[in-house]
């Protein structure tokens, strides 16, 4: 082996050898054996006894990791390994049984913003389309951490990852959406909106869309918060996803007829009206490219004008409803969004992995003996306090 790794290449010409159809197969000597098995193990690792491993630090004292020199960015680049490994919905509900839930979750009250988001974003991953790893967090009050990180963390990325993680833990969750709307749940989405960053402004906008289409009385409750107002005004953002979010979030809310209600935009008919036409206009200036690309903008616009005001758009006689060569279908403005990122082409959830993966070799993991002086030192001079949010997106 070369540098300290596996010899990759010559594995490879050896496999082609041995079985590129010229030849009958033949018994591998013990020699070869023994190689070849060296050769793959040398990068092939435990996923269980690692995320145990994973787990037992996770369970240590803050103060013992920093004085065994174990830095904020080390825990960061174990939880992306943990993330890794918990995609596997197996891997995913074994998380708990091997002790290593409870302190992640613990993880999204640790002081270091950068830690805070990243254990949502593992958080995320385990829970997403996975009733048991649902069940499991709710009952050791993750949502209940989760929402105080949504409602107040000052770093607003520990709050968009925070928001993204509530809405795969309470998706075709009943007692989650309840417990979220108990806790004034959305109160703390109207203030997601109110905020200037435009990842936040989407995820809040597709949970307030899910949250509606579990419970369309929710229609009453967000109009009384005045949602309506500001989703009207996030129609009109620059950013793309944004607009067609909030004009989901509109279309919703004018096509309900909860109690009898003629429309849940009647108070804002003037301005809705002034922004659909702006909407047009825009829509009408565009090039060729930003035509294409904004389809289903398009589609809403004019689904919006009609469930308000009984007629087509004028997107539809200036020919800009349905260009040559598209499809023309009403969006799917109820579940388009909502299908999580991870597993959704998971045939089965009782479907296995295999429980090790090839990768790189682990990070060696420092023993939770009781630290030296050397030790001490390191740990004091080691530590780095990054608060600028995740590194990663979501």
């Amino acid at each position: 082996m070369a540098d300290g790794g596996p010899n990759w290449e010559g594995l490879l010409k050896w496999s082609l050898a041995h079985s590129d159809g010229t030849r009958p197969n033949r018994n591998l000597s013990e020699e070869e054996r023994k190689w070849f098995m060296e050769a793959m193990q040398s990068q092939s690792i435990d996923v269980v006894k690692r995320m145990k491993e994973i787990s037992l630090v996770m369970q240590t004292p803050e103060d013992v990791l920093e004085a065994q020199g174990v830095t904020p960015a080390d825990i960061e680049d174990l939880l992306d390994e943990l993330q890794e490994h918990v995609e596997s919905i197996d891997m995913a509900n074994d998380l708990h049984s091997v002790g290593g839930l409870v302190p992640l979750l613990g993880y999204l009250k640790n002081s270091h913003a950068n830690i805070r988001a990243k254990a949502a974003e593992v958080v995320t991953t385990i829970v997403q389309n996975n009733p048991k790893s649902q069940q499991l967090v709710m009952e050791a009050n993750g949502l209940e951490y989760l929402f105080t990180n949504l409602a107040s963390d000052p770093d607003v990325t520990v709050r968009t990852k925070a928001l993204g993680a509530i809405s795969s833990l309470i998706r075709h969750n009943k007692p989650g959406i309840t417990a979220f709307r108990l806790a004034n749940g959305y109160a703390a989405l109207r203030d997601a909106l109110a905020s200037d960053n435009v990842r936040f402004q989407r995820k809040a906008l597709n949970l307030i869309q899910l949250l509606l289409h579990e419970n369309s009385s929710d229609c009453n409750v967000v109009t009384e918060l005045g949602f309506p107002r500001i989703m009207l005004h996030l129609a009109s953002s620059e950013d793309l996803e944004v607009r067609e979010a909030a004009l989901r979030g509109l279309l919703v809310l004018a096509q309900d007829k909860t109690d009898g209600a003629n429309s849940r935009l009647a108070d804002e008919d003037e301005k809705l009206k002034q922004l659909l036409q702006e909407r047009i206009k825009g829509i009408s200036s565009m090039s060729p490219e930003d035509l294409g690309a904004s389809k289903e903008e398009r589609q809403l616009v004019d689904s919006l004008w009609n469930a308000c005001y009984n007629e087509p758009s004028s997107l539809r006689e200036k020919g800009l409803l349905v260009l040559p060569g598209e499809d023309g279908p009403p969006p799917d403005v109820a579940s388009k969004l909502f299908e999580p990122r991870l597993r959704a082409f998971s045939p089965n959830p009782a479907d296995t992995k295999p429980a090790t993966e090839t990768k790189e070799a682990p990070p060696l993991l420092l023993g939770l003996g009781p630290p030296s002086e050397a030790a001490n030192a390191q740990g004091s001079s080691g530590d780095r306090d990054d608060t600028n949010g995740s590194s990663h997106s979501n």
